[in-house]
Formats: C-alpha cells, sequence, structure tokens
C-alpha cells in the first residue's frame, strides 16, 4: 500500500512539472481570466490594443507638436482677452483673419515638402532634400510679403467685409505687430516638414515644447510689465514664432545627423522653385479650404448683433474645434505611414485592420475631447475671459460643440489619410484600401 501512495505520489509531480513546463502560470492564470470573466476577450473584439498603441506612440509626438505651434499665437489672445471685451474681440478676429490668410496658407505650401523630401530620402537621393527646403524657404518668404501688405491693410479689408469698426480697429492694430512672425512661421512649417520626412519626430516635441513654454513668460511680460499693453500680446507671439523657427533650423544646421540632407545654402535650389511651386499651390489651396470653413465663421458672428460678444465666443468655439482636429488628423497620419507599410507588403488585410483602429481611435479620442469639454468648460472659456456672460454663453454652446467634434473625428481621419494617398499621385478608386472605405461609408 506504501509503494502504490510513493508510486501516485511521484506520477502527481511529474505531471504538474510537465504542466508547469508547457503551460506558463501566468499564461494559464490569464487564460482562466479570460475564460471566466471574459473581459479581455471582449476588449480584443472591439480593439487590437498593439495596434492601437503603435499608433498612438507615432502620431503623439505629431499632435504635440502641431498643437504647440498652434498655441503660441492661441495663447496670445488669451492673454488679451483678460484686458477687456473689445481687446478679446479684436484678438480673436485677428487670430482667425491671421490664420485665414496667412498661417494656413504657410502650412498648405510646406505641405509639398511632404512628397518631394518623403521621395528623395526614399530614393536616397538625400542632397536634395536641402535643395527642396531652401526653394520652400524661397517660396514662403515671397508668399509671406505679399500676405503682410494684406495684413497692414486689415482695418480696411474688414470694414469692406461689414465687420465692427471698433473691432477691426483693434484687430488691425493686432495684425500689425503680428506681421514679423509671419516671416517666421512659414520656414518653421517647411522644416517641420524636412524632418519628418526622415522619419525625425521625437527631437521636434521638445524643439516646439520649449518655445511655448517661454512664451508664457514671454507675453506675460510684454502685456504687465511694459507699457506696450495690448500691443505686447501679438509682440510676443511674433518673438515666439521666430524662436520656434531657429531652434530647429539650428539643430539642422549644428547636427551632424543632417550632414547627407543638409550640405549649406545653394543657388541650385532656385532651379527647383517651379517644381516645388506646383505641389505647394495645390496643396495650399486644399488647407485653405479646410480652414476657412472654420474661421470664417468668425467673420459671420461679426454681422451679428453684440459683436463683441459674438466674435469672442464663436473664435473660442473655432478654436477648441481646431484643436480636436489636430488630434484626428495626427492619428491619419500614423493610419498613411501604417498603411503604406503594410500595401508595400503586400499585406491588404492588415492594411485594412490597421485603418479600423486608427477609425475607433479617433472616436475614443473625440469622446475623451468631449468629455472633458464637457466638466470642463467653465474652466476652458476662464482662459480666455474673466467675463461671466462669456462663460455662460460658452456653456450654452456647449453641447453643439460636443456633437461637432463627434461627427467631425472620423472624417478628420479619412480626408488626411486620402490627401497623403493624393499626395504620392495615386487615385482612390485605384487603390484597394480606399475602395474598402468607401464601401464600408456606403
Amino acid at each position: 500500500m506504501q509503494e502504490y501512495l510513493e508510486k501516485t505520489t511521484r506520477d502527481k509531480v511529474k505531471m504538474l512539472q510537465n504542466a508547469t513546463a508547457t503551460t506558463p502560470l501566468l499564461e494559464a492564470a490569464g487564460d482562466r481570466n479570460r475564460g471566466g470573466g471574459g473581459c479581455s476577450r471582449w476588449w480584443s473584439k472591439v480593439l487590437d490594443v498593439k495596434e492601437a498603441k503603435n499608433q498612438v506612440l507615432f502620431s503623439l509626438p505629431m499632435i504635440l507638436t502641431s498643437v504647440s505651434y498652434y498655441a503660441i499665437p492661441l495663447v496670445s489672445v488669451m492673454f488679451s482677452g483678460h484686458l477687456g471685451h473689445l481687446e478679446l474681440a479684436g484678438a480673436t478676429l485677428a487670430n482667425s483673419w491671421a490664420f485665414m490668410t496667412g498661417f494656413a496658407l504657410m502650412n498648405g505650401l510646406s505641405g509639398a515638402l511632404e512628397t518631394l523630401c518623403g521621395q528623395g530620402f526614399g530614393a536616397k537621393e538625400y542632397k536634395m532634400l536641402g535643395i527642396y527646403l531652401q526653394a520652400s524657404c524661397i517660396i514662403s518668404f515671397f508668399f509671406s510679403i505679399v500676405v503682410s501688405v494684406c495684413w497692414f491693410y486689415t482695418e480696411s479689408i474688414l470694414i469692406l467685409l461689414q465687420q465692427d469698426p471698433d473691432i477691426s480697429k483693434s484687430a488691425a492694430l493686432y495684425m500689425r505687430y503680428l506681421i514679423p512672425g509671419l516671416f517666421a512661421y512659414g520656414p518653421s512649417q517647411n522644416i517641420l516638414r524636412f524632418l519628418q520626412a526622415q522619419s525625425i519626430v521625437m527631437p521636434l516635441v521638445f524643439l516646439s515644447a520649449l518655445p511655448i513654454a517661454l512664451h508664457f513668460g514671454i507675453v506675460y511680460a510684454l502685456v504687465h510689465w511694459t507699457t506696450l499693453g495690448f500691443k505686447g500680446a501679438p509682440l510676443a507671439a511674433s518673438v515666439s514664432l521666430w524662436i520656434s523657427m531657429l531652434l530647429p533650423a539650428m539643430y539642422v544646421i549644428c547636427s551632424k545627423k543632417f550632414e547627407p540632407t543638409w550640405q549649406g545654402f545653394s543657388s541650385e535650389s532656385f532651379g527647383y522653385i517651379f517644381t516645388d511651386l506646383k505641389l505647394a499651390l495645390s496643396s495650399a489651396a486644399m488647407i485653405c479650404l479646410e480652414d476657412w470653413a472654420f474661421e470664417i465663421l468668425v467673420l459671420l458672428a461679426g454681422l451679428m448683433p453684440n459683436s463683441e460678444l459674438t466674435t469672442s465666443l464663436i473664435a473660442t468655439c473655432v478654436t477648441t474645434e481646431a484643436i480636436a482636429y489636430m488630434i484626428t488628423f495626427g492619428l491619419s497620419a500614423a493610419a498613411s505611414t501604417r498603411v503604406s507599410n503594410e500595401l508595400g507588403a503586400g499585406n491588404i488585410d492588415q492594411a485594412k485592420s490597421a485603418m479600423a483602429v486608427t477609425l475607433k481611435l479617433a472616436v475614443l479620442l473625440a469622446l475623451i475631447v468631449v468629455l472633458t469639454l464637457a466638466f470642463g468648460h467653465n474652466i476652458w472659456a476662464g482662459l480666455f475671459s474673466d467675463s461671466p456672460e462669456i462663460i455662460k454663453q460658452f456653456a450654452s454652446l456647449t453641447p453643439f460643440l460636443a456633437i461637432s467634434i463627434t461627427l467631425d473625428s472620423v472624417p478628420g481621419v479619412l480626408s488626411g489619410f486620402v490627401d497623403r494617398l493624393n499626395m504620392r499621385s495615386l487615385r482612390p478608386s485605384q487603390h484597394p484600401l480606399v475602395d474598402y472605405i468607401v464601401q464600408k461609408l456606403d
């Protein structure tokens, strides 16, 4: 009997050892949890966590960089808003006018480098990246001169558009001190595309976060510690925009990493101006039309009664919508990269899966933004003005703004994705993934 018990014990020990050797304890526990609760299995069916993590990590630097550049003139508007109702209305109208006629144009003109530098880097023609960058900066400088003339006569143009004379005068004063920043914004966007084409994104986070951090101190000092007052806000934005251009420029010039792609200034770049301009104009038209759809609302608000209040409110809503749009557009950049990689490898099913994950992430992040806005709308409006009336009126517009952000999340991803496919000279009707998306939408 004793021998039988010893034998049985030895057999059980061997069975446990074999089970442990073949099935790790954590894995077995995970299987039991999945089998019991089903939570992990349910979540994995809703969202591919690994794919989502990769896309978020790739798009997060781009989102932070875009928001940082956008925040420099926005912070100046916030400081202006605490000086009074007229100052807030003038600054918000000027900021919208600046994006409509200048910043959006410069952002669009730099879009040509996504194609030119991307193709040059892929073809290992590294010298051409620096040539294209210089050609694009020349184009930006030329258009900055034209736009600055338009900005100088802002008051006359806004009055011609039936805007309030007092607000137009305040906006014109703001715009004149913002003109120097325009000449820095264009080159900064070109350098940004130059670095992104080489998959250098993490240094951009630091190079864009530092200027916005410094901007808070600069704008506070010029507005409250000098006699400039209201004029100090746009002047601070111009100073910070120049800092945001000089930092990445010095990084490119001084770093040995860019010796193959940046070989110094060359007169050869003048020969590629028209090559760059052909792509730049179409890209600028696309970006401008997208931004004008938002910013034109601010001009329409100036036609309504009590234009000081309505202009400030609509401009705050447009700004909120623009920041939310940057998140989904950053995701579209990650999606286009992932899908391009999978299609290049011939994995069409995985490309479809990657795009599906991006759409789910866009909706999820939009809901997070909406919830944040729902519980913190008073805090957000308080950053622009101390007026209880403006904060109260913004709260009444929050539900409509939440609906707009939610509905705009999916088109934001798809538009950015299809735009990038078009920039790669691919017709959507000839692309299997776009056909798949269109079928799903139909």
